[in-house]
C-alpha cells in the first residue's frame, strides 16, 4: 500500500482494494474564494469609479486593461483552480494565449497599414 501522508485531505474506499481517494475539497476553500470574491469587487467597484473620472482617454483604456488582466488573473488562477497546477500546464494556458493577442495585434497593425495605403491611392 502506498504512503499518502503528504496528502492532506481523502480518504480509503474501505472496498477490496482499499485505494486512497484524494479529497478535492479544502476546508480553505470558501475562505479564499470570498476573499478573491471580495477583492474583484474592488477591482470592479475602482473601474466603475475611475470610468468617470477626468482622465485622458489613452490613460483610461491603459489602467481598464491592466485591471482586466489582473482580474482575470484571479478568476484563472482561484475559481478555475489553476493556481496550484503544474507550471507546464499553465504555459499550455498561457502560450497560445499570448499567441493569440499578438496575432491580433499584428492584423490590426496590418489592416491599418493597408488602410493607409488605399488613402494614399485615391
Amino acid at each position: 500500500m502506498a504512503d499518502h501522508k503528504h496528502e492532506t485531505h481523502g480518504y480509503y474506499t474501505g472496498d477490496i482494494h482499499n485505494q486512497f481517494v484524494v479529497e478535492h475539497h479544502d476546508p480553505k476553500s470558501k475562505k479564499v474564494i470570498w476573499k478573491t470574491f471580495w477583492i474583484l469587487l474592488l477591482i470592479t467597484i475602482f473601474e466603475v469609479g475611475i470610468a468617470f473620472a477626468p482622465i485622458p482617454h489613452d490613460v483610461l483604456v491603459a489602467i481598464f486593461i491592466v485591471l482586466t488582466i489582473v482580474k482575470a488573473y484571479f478568476i484563472i488562477a482561484y475559481f478555475m483552480h489553476l493556481k496550484h497546477e503544474e507550471k507546464s500546464f499553465g504555459y499550455t494556458i498561457i502560450l497560445p494565449f499570448i499567441l493569440i493577442v499578438y496575432f491580433i495585434g499584428m492584423l490590426i497593425t496590418e489592416g491599418n497599414y493597408i488602410s493607409m495605403m488605399g488613402d494614399l491611392f485615391k
